[in-house]
Order: structure tokens, then sequence, then C-alpha cells
């Protein structure tokens, strides 16, 4: 069974300039999730998707492949994960490269380890999932969400006011490290999601979705503290 592990990293990030080789805590951000999928020897490949000379001399030094660039089409600010996953899979089969199985790892992820990577894929093969993806359980039931109407704040469900907690089904969501999928299916659906997808949980501490420069220091503390607590 043949494994890839595509990392994208564009380089025209705009809330956070160069955030995929800024340093976090001494290296460059997307140093963890390159390690993280070289460690796992789960894949025959580990490359990474970039449009930017700078990030690819930085992946290549972290022992990351950069057999092309991203083209044009898929370096903008329009594209998505799939679009740009799907463009590296077709690269490399005009390259005679065939995989069975495909993980978009996110190049802002400094909590992933190679154990999650492994234990999420035995869970993808297991129990014949389509796709997989880490979730975070929210701390707070979703059903009794609000939002602003006219200056007024009502609930967005009103029947869920008086409901316990306890009686409101949990709910996750992405956490924003990896997608796993089967390539056939992927290539199929043209997204990381299907009717038949799992989900690994992590917990909030160690999961960090990293938009602003506020998210990259909620990052660096969680990092450190779970450091102290190993």
């Amino acid at each position: 069974m043949r494994n890839l592990a595509i990392i994208p990293a564009r380089g025209g990030s705009k809330r956070i300039p160069r955030k995929n080789i800024k340093e976090f805590l001494g290296k460059p951000i997307i140093a963890y999730s390159i390690d993280a999928a070289l460690k796992s020897k789960l894949f025959d490949e580990v490359m990474v998707s970039t449009d930017d000379e700078e990030i690819a001399e930085v992946a290549l030094k972290l022992g990351a492949n950069i057999p092309f660039f991203r083209s044009k089409d898929t370096a903008n600010d329009y594209a998505g994960l799939a679009e740009v996953a799907i463009e590296v899979i077709k690269k490399y089969r005009q390259r005679g490269k065939e995989f069975n199985n495909v993980c978009c790892i996110l190049s802002t992820a400094p909590f992933l380890n190679a154990n999650l990577l492994s234990k999420s894929f035995d869970n993808l093969i297991n129990n014949k999932f389509d796709a997989l993806l880490p979730v975070v359980k929210y701390t707070f039931p979703i059903q009794r969400a609000m939002q602003f109407d006219n200056n007024k704040i009502k609930m967005i469900s009103p029947e869920n006011l008086t409901k316990r907690s306890q009686d409101l089904k949990e709910s996750f969501h992405d956490a924003g490290m990896f997608y796993w999928v089967e390539t056939k299916i992927f290539l199929d659906e043209s997204r990381f999601w299907t009717d038949n997808t799992g989900a690994i949980c992590v917990s909030e501490n160690e999961a960090q979705d990293i938009d602003t420069l506020e998210d990259w220091k909620i990052a660096e503390n969680k990092f450190r503290q779970l450091k102290i607590e190993k």
C-alpha cells in the first residue's frame, strides 16, 4: 500500500506574512509537519506543494521532496486544499507514480506527531473509511449558540434554551491538522469528505487553528505547557 503526504505551503499568506516558514519556538513551523510525516514512516513520499523558492529551500533542508512547483491556478487566494491535492496527484501520475492513500497535512500544525498519524491511519484502514480527520470537542454545547439580530442577542435554536447540557449531543470541530483520504474516492469526489468519513479525537490542548498572530501566540503557549506537562 503506497501513501503520499502532501503539505501545502503557499508563499503568499496575507494575515501572517511568510506564515509557513515563520519561526515557531525555535524552528520554521512547517518543520513540525514534515518531521511528523517522516518519523511516522507511513509515506512513500513526503512532498511540499509550494510556489515559493524560499519555502522550497527550507522544506528540502528539512527532508521533504519538491518534485515540482505549484501552478499559478492553485497558488492564488481562492484555490482550496482539494484543488491543490488533485493537482499534485495528477502530476505524480504523469510521472508514473500512483498512491493508494493521500494525507494532506497542514503546514501550520505544530502539535502533530508521528503517533497521531499512525493511529489515524490504522483507524482509516481498519474501519474501511473513505476519509478521516482529527476533531476537537466543543467545550460548550453549540445547540445553545446565539447571534445578533438588529443589535439584540437571540438564540439560534430557542428550543434548546432550557435543556440540560447532558441532554444535548456532543459536537466537534475540525482540528485543522490533516486529512486522510483514499485516492480513488478523492479524485471522484474532489473533496476530503464523504458519507463514510471517520474521525480521531484530540484534546483542545493539543490542537490550535492558526489564522492570526493571536492564534499563533495561543499555540505557542499551549505548546510550551504541553512540554512542561510531559
